[in-house]
C-alpha cells in the first residue's frame, strides 16, 4: 500500500508537470520540447524566493508559476508565435535549443550543483496508517494535482475559453471571423502550459531534485504522458501519469536492476493496442 501510495504521489507529480506539455503539443499543435525547462525555471524560482528572500513555501508556489507564466508569454510573443504554422521538425529544433540555452543559463547563475529546499514543518513527517505510511508532503501533493486536473478540465471542456482556443486551433480563420482574438488564445493558453509547468517544477524539487539538467533528464517522462494519455486530453493526462507513476515507482522497488525499463515498456505496449493514446481524439470519434 505505500508503494501504491508513493507511485499514486509520482503519477500526480508527473501530471502537474507534463499537463502543460498536453495543453500545447495537443490543443494548439506545437511541438515544445522545452517544456522540461519552463518546468526548471519554476523550480530555481522557489527555490531562490525560499533561500534567498525568505518567502514562505506556499507563497513561493503561485508566484513561481506567475513569473513562469510571465517568461512564456514573453516567449511565445517574441519567438514561439513565429513557429506557430511551421513543421514540426521545425519546431523540435527550435525548441530543443531553448533547452540547451536555459541549461547553461541556470549552470551560469546556480552552478552544477543540486539546489537544496527546505520544507516547512507541517509538511514533513508521515501519516501513520495500519499498512500505509503516508508522507504529509505527498498527500498534499495529490490534493493540489487533483484541484487543478478538476479545474483544467473544466475549463477546457466547460467555459467559453475552451471552445474559443478549439476553434482557433481548428481552423484560425474562421475564429478570426467570428471575432475571436486567435493570438490572444493563443498567449493565455501557453501562459496557462508554462504556469502549469513552473508550478510542478517548483513542487518537485523536494521529489524530484534540481540541476541545470533537469530539462533533459525528464522530458522523455513527459512526452511519454502525453503519449499515452492522448494529446490534449486532460483526463488522459491524469489516467495516464497515475498508470506510469505507479508502474515506475513499483518496478524500481521489486526490480531495481533493470530500473526504468518498465515504464518505457508499459508505454510501448499501450500504444501498440492504442496508438491514439487512451483518450485521444481519434478514439473519441
Amino acid at each position: 500500500m505505500t508503494i501504491l501510495f508513493d507511485g499514486i504521489a509520482s503519477g500526480m507529480l508527473l501530471f502537474l508537470i507534463s499537463v502543460g506539455l498536453s495543453v500545447t503539443l495537443g490543443l494548439m499543435n506545437f511541438v515544445n520540447l522545452a517544456h522540461g525547462a519552463f518546468a526548471m525555471v519554476g523550480g530555481y524560482v522557489c527555490v531562490t524566493l525560499l533561500n534567498r528572500a525568505g518567502v514562505p513555501f506556499l507563497a513561493s508556489l503561485p508566484l513561481a508559476a506567475m513569473t513562469t507564466a510571465l517568461v512564456g508569454v514573453v516567449l511565445e510573443r517574441t519567438l514561439y508565435r513565429r513557429l506557430y504554422g511551421a513543421t514540426h521538425l521545425d519546431q523540435v529544433l527550435f525548441s530543443i535549443s531553448l533547452v540547451f540555452m536555459s541549461m547553461s543559463a541556470m549552470q551560469y547563475f546556480f552552478g552544477a550543483q543540486q539546489q537544496p529546499l527546505t520544507l516547512p514543518d507541517f509538511l514533513r513527517g508521515q501519516v501513520n496508517l495500519p499498512g500505509l505510511d503516508m508522507g504529509v508532503y505527498r498527500l498534499f501533493l495529490i490534493v493540489v494535482s487533483l484541484l487543478i486536473a478538476w479545474g483544467l478540465q473544466r475549463l477546457v471542456s466547460g467555459t467559453r475559453f475552451g471552445a474559443e482556443l478549439r476553434a482557433s486551433v481548428d481552423n484560425p480563420r474562421a475564429a478570426r471571423g467570428v471575432g475571436i482574438n486567435v493570438e490572444r488564445i493563443f498567449t493565455l493558453t501557453f501562459a496557462l502550459g508554462t504556469a502549469l509547468a513552473g508550478l510542478g517544477g517548483a513542487m518537485g524539487v523536494e521529489m524530484l531534485g534540481l540541476d541545470p539538467g533537469f530539462p533533459v533528464k525528464y522530458v522523455v517522462y513527459f512526452l511519454i504522458v502525453v503519449a499515452v494519455g492522448g494529446s490534449g486530453s486532460i483526463a488522459g493526462s491524469l489516467v495516464a501519469s497515475l498508470i506510469l507513476g505507479v508502474v515506475d515507482v513499483a518496478g524500481k522497488y521489486y526490480v531495481p536492476q533493470i530500473g526504468s525499463f518498465v515504464i518505457y515498456a508499459v508505454m510501448v505496449v499501450m500504444l501498440v493496442f492504442r496508438p491514439q493514446g487512451l483518450f485521444g481524439r481519434q478514439a473519441a470519434r
